[in-house]
């Protein structure tokens, strides 16, 4: 471009472009091509465009009359540099002297020879072609018997991918009747069968103190515990009525509690007052389904609890082209683990189960057999003096004891009736 060109040219930048209108730069992994212009170039793209992780896929291919090329933006062949850096082209026209600026991406393209080997052919298709020249032998020179073998083979072959299809369909029919959201409580039902020990926290069954066997620190690292200081300062701030209003709601009963009977300074009063913060996320979190990110702001939760509690606590699931945050019922089981192991230390090593399984809205059985699976002791609340609640009769307890009790499996294998 000359100098007087130059200086009567202006850039336009066209701002932001969908993936779609991106332009294409392409470069040929065995060498330059000469002839450009011969080539027809033809891109593809992924048809699932709802799914945030497969609608930017791409694939490019190249046609020529000896040679075919291809290129991916995904995948072991994609260029890293695409999400490393933004390229620009740009575009001059020649009659408005301005030139446009279009984001792009690059693309290596390789040779595509037909009927070479792939780098994912597995040993299953190896076994296949094998299999097929032995059938070419069988249908030319094989015996009678070999043949009706063969043919036999062959039929159940065809059975077995038309049964194939019918699940394939069945299935498909069972989602559009029943929905997402019905499939995956169905899911969730299944995962509360399951076992407990994947989701309690760390356990040191020989350790030599209570306090011990669950760390404090693996329920709130010491950073995280320094991130609730602003927090706690403001459960400490709350005023009598207050803590009646949480109490005559119904939930959070086992916070209020610890601030009823928290100390009044010290060390200890600043661990309690975090610590309740930190139960009130874990019993919200307990009686939702699904978990926005929004989640905790009202309260004035820091990022770093927040990140710890989606990252815990819920399980990442796809629906609707959107990525969203479940609490399953095997997630709720391992709310309820941590929650009881944070009241055990704010508690002397006991909590009470009664109000813990009230408040995370759990069945008494499911809070029973998580303290059995934690090792606790479980024991009953001293009975109520005249004048008092009845209700505290009702109140279980777990303690940990060292050692820790074994109980025996929680499966109750029911016994079949006798025909007569």
């Amino acid at each position: 471009m000359t100098t007087s060109m130059a200086a009567s040219c202006s850039l336009v930048c066209c701002g932001e472009e969908r993936d779609s209108d991106k332009a294409v730069i392409v470069r040929f992994s065995n060498g330059s091509v000469k002839n450009a212009d011969k080539l027809d170039f033809t891109m593809y793209k992924h048809t699932e465009e709802n799914n945030p992780r497969k609608k930017s896929r791409r694939i490019v291919a190249a046609e020529t009359d000896r040679l075919s090329y291809v290129g991916s933006n995904f995948g072991a062949g994609s260029l890293k540099c695409n999400n490393l850096c933004k390229y620009y082209v740009g575009v001059l026209n020649k009659q408005t002297k301005q030139m446009e600026l279009h984001s792009a991406q690059l693309f290596n393209l390789q040779p595509a020879i037909s009927g070479e080997a792939t780098e994912t052919a597995t040993a299953n298709d190896t076994t296949q072609t094998y299999r097929e020249k032995v059938d070419a032998l069988i249908e030319a020179f094989g015996t009678n018997k070999q043949k009706r073998a063969l043919s036999t083979r062959r039929m159940n072959q065809v059975g077995s991918d038309t049964l194939h299809q019918a699940v394939a369909m069945a299935a498909s029919t069972v989602i559009d009747k029943k929905g997402l959201e019905a499939l995956q409580q169905e899911v969730a039902e299944t995962e509360s069968q399951a076992s407990l020990a994947p989701h309690l926290p760390p356990c040191n069954a020989n350790a030599d103190k209570p306090e011990n066997v669950y760390l404090f620190d693996d329920l709130l690292s010491p950073v995280e515990f320094e991130a609730l200081e602003q927090a706690g300062s403001k459960m400490a701030a709350l005023t009598s009525e207050e803590l009646k209003e949480m109490t005559d709601s119904g939930t959070g009963l086992c916070v209020t509690k610890l601030l009823e009977t928290m100390p009044a300074e010290g060390e200890a009063r600043d661990k309690t007052t975090r610590c309740a913060f930190y139960l009130s996320l874990l019993l919200k979190l307990a009686r939702q389904k699904s978990i926005s990110r929004k989640f905790g702001m009202e309260e004035g939760c820091p990022r770093l609890i927040q990140n710890k509690l989606f990252k815990s606590f819920t399980a990442e699931t796809f629906n609707s082209g959107r990525i969203q945050n479940m609490v399953s019922s095997s997630m709720r089981a391992k709310v309820a683990a941590y929650s009881l192991a944070l009241l055990l230390h704010l508690g002397h090593m006991t909590a009470d189960l009664t109000l813990l399984h009230r408040d995370l809205g759990i069945t008494e059985a499911r809070m029973i057999e998580v303290a059995k699976s934690m090792g606790l002791t479980l024991i009953k609340s001293a009975r109520a003096k005249a004048g008092e609640a009845r209700q505290q009769d009702e109140h279980k307890e777990a303690s940990l004891c060292l050692p820790l009790v074994k109980y025996d499996q929680f499966n109750e294998r029911r016994k079949r009736k006798k025909m007569h």
